[in-house]
Order: structure tokens, then C-alpha cells, then sequence
């Protein structure tokens, strides 16, 4: 049964249709890292949600302030899942539900919304993305489970998020075409906007060996408003996108990393070199290319952000 949502007047759908260069946010689980708060697994950034909600709140916000159109709740880790996961492992109170998780968490960036202008009061409107994540770890995409029973699951955290308040649905950091039409099929039947994204070995190769330019196909017909890459590092998007403006008519995008992943110790290496400056510089590019909607994924910051909103056109390029 779909359900029921009223969209925003000025929706994502009707600002793709204008042309629009959509800033998502940056980082949040990194970002949480950075400033020394607890992103334990399995919860990871919805740890914060529990521990620290303040700092998620406080780094929504200065997200907001840096010109960002998109806020992404710390969603992606508030399925039954990782919930149960974190109850048997003593990182989670027994009443604790997946629910309750992902309306905190939505509810977060409502307020850290509100301190900005509200909804419809601030100078663009500000839309909050519920962020669906692999249902297993995003750096092993080999562990997501069969199609049947990752179709179940994805469309009952869709519905939990729609519920919750999200205005859209972001599907990311996907690293095979099974998962990710899991993904998109049930979150499809809420009827928000929904974003693909997927994360990749290189510009053309998903982290689970599936063909790029196979993915889109795979999911452009799934009702889906825009293809992206995400948690990639920033030397991939070029290739990433050409990929993607090869593939579909649909509006593309990306979100890359500023850094890599320390899988042994489950931290992350940040990299100096990649400074707001540069991201923004490089931003631009990604927009020439024909990127309609950018943003950062780990290892960025409101800085980051702040600087791409400082330097992208308004409009796509002609």
C-alpha cells in the first residue's frame, strides 16, 4: 500500500524540472568522528542519535547555514537490523525500535531546519532526505541479502521514513545492481522523490564488481528522479558521471569522499589536500559535466559545502 505524503510546494521533482543545481549536505558519521562524538557500529551516526543528539542537530544545522538544499537525516543505520544488532551487543536500550530511531532522527533535522527559517520561511526552501543505506556493510556489498527479502526490508524503512517526515528518500551508497533494485522497488511505492546512488571501485565499476553503466539501466525505470555516485573519491567523478551522462536521460549527480576508509581499526583517514577550495573547484567541474545535483559524502564538512555553494551557478549550464 503506498503512502500517503504531501510533497513540498517547491519540490525536489519540481526543481530537477527547472534545472536547478540541488546542494546536498556533506558527511555526518565523519563529521560526528571529527569532532569526537561516538559512531560505534552497528548504529554508527544514529549512535549520536541516541548519545549525542545535540551534535547531530548542531551539525544539521551548520549544513543549513552553508547553503545546503538538502539535509540527510542520520538514517542510515536505523533499520531493525542494525537496531537489534545494537540491542544484542549492549549498544542500545531493550525498548529501543526502528521506529522510534528514525523519527528521532528525522526529527532532528526538522528542527535544525526550523533554526534556519523553517520549511517555507527561510530564502530556499530546505528539504530533508531519508537516507536508505545497504541493509549489511556498505564496504562489503558481497553480505546484502537476496532480492526478496532486501525488497521487504527496504520498503518497510521507506514507509518508516515517510512516516517519520522525510520529504524525499536517498537510496546510497549501493554497491550491487541486486541490492539496489531491491532498494529503489520498495521505496518506490511511497511515492516520494527518490535518488540512486552508488558507490564504486573506480568510474565505471560498482565496490561489488557490477558494470556502472548496467546499474543505471538497471534502476531508471524504477521510478527513480535522479542517478548519482557517492563514497568514491573525488579523482573518480569525472569518469563516474561520464559514465552516468552515457547511460540515462535522467538527472545525474554525485557526492565523493574527501579521504578513504581505515577498515581495520573502522575510523576514517581524512585528507588535508582535498580543502573546501579544491572540492568547490573540482564541484564545478562535476556541474560542467553535467552533475545537476552535488554534495559531499565522508571526509567532508560545512566548510566543504559552504564553498560550493560560494562558487555552483544557480541553474545547469546550457
Amino acid at each position: 500500500m503506498t503512502a500517503t505524503h504531501a510533497i513540498p510546494r517547491s519540490s525536489l521533482r519540481d526543481r530537477l524540472t527547472r534545472g536547478e543545481i540541488i546542494l546536498l549536505d556533506g558527511a555526518l558519521g565523519t563529521e560526528l568522528e571529527r569532532r569526537g562524538v561516538s559512531t560505534r557500529l552497528p548504529l554508527w551516526s544514529a549512535q549520536a542519535v541516541l548519545d549525542a543528539p545535540e551534535h547531530v542537530r548542531a551539525i544539521h544545522e551548520e549544513y543549513a547555514r552553508a547553503g545546503a538544499d538538502i539535509l540527510t537525516a542520520a538514517t542510515f543505520r536505523t533499520t531493525p537490523r542494525a537496531v537489534n544488532a545494537a540491542r544484542a551487543g549492549g549498544g542500545a536500550t531493550a525498548g529501543l525500535d526502528a521506529l522510534t530511531l528514525t523519527r528521532a532522527a528525522i526529527a532532528l533535522c526538522a528542527e535544525a531546519r526550523a533554526a534556519v527559517g523553517g520549511k517555507e520561511g527561510a530564502a530556499r526552501e530546505i528539504l530533508i532526505a531519508g537516507s536508505i543505506a545497504p541493509l549489511e556493510d556498505c564496504y562489503a556489498p558481497d553480505r546484502a541479502p537476496d532480492a526478496a527479502v532486501a525488497e521487504r526490508e527496504h520498503a518497510e524503512q521507506a514507509r518508516r521514513l515517510a512516516e517519520a517526515g522525510a520529504d524525499l528518500l536517498l537510496v546510497e551508497t549501493m554497491g550491487t545492481i541486486r541490492e539496489a533494485v531491491a532498494a529503489v522497488t520498495g521505496a518506490a511505492r511511497t511515492g516520494l522523490p527518490l535518488l540512486v546512488s552508488f558507490i564504486c571501485r573506480d568510474g565505471a565499476t560498482l565496490l561489488g564488481g557490477d558494470p556502472l553503466a548496467d546499474a543505471v539501466r538497471a534502476v531508471e525505470g524504477a521510478g527513480v528522479d535522479a542517478i548519482l555516485v557517492n563514497c568514491t573519491g573525488v579523482n573518480a567523478m569525472a569518469a563516474g558521471l561520464d559514465t552516468l551522462s552515457r547511460s540515462t536521460s535522467l538527472p545525474i549527480g554525485c557526492f565523493p569522499n574527501a579521504g578513504s576508509p581505515d577498515l581495520a581499526s573502522g575510523s576514517w583517514r581524512f585528507d588535508s589536500t582535498i580543502t573546501p577550495d579544491r572540492f568547490a573547484r573540482e564541484g564545478l567541474t562535476w556541474v560542467q559535466a553535467g552533475a545537476q545535483i552535488v554534495g559531499g559524502c565522508c571526509g567532508t564538512g560545512p566548510a566543504h559545502i559552504r564553498a560550493l555553494r560560494d562558487l555552483l551557478p544557480p541553474v545547469l549550464l546550457e
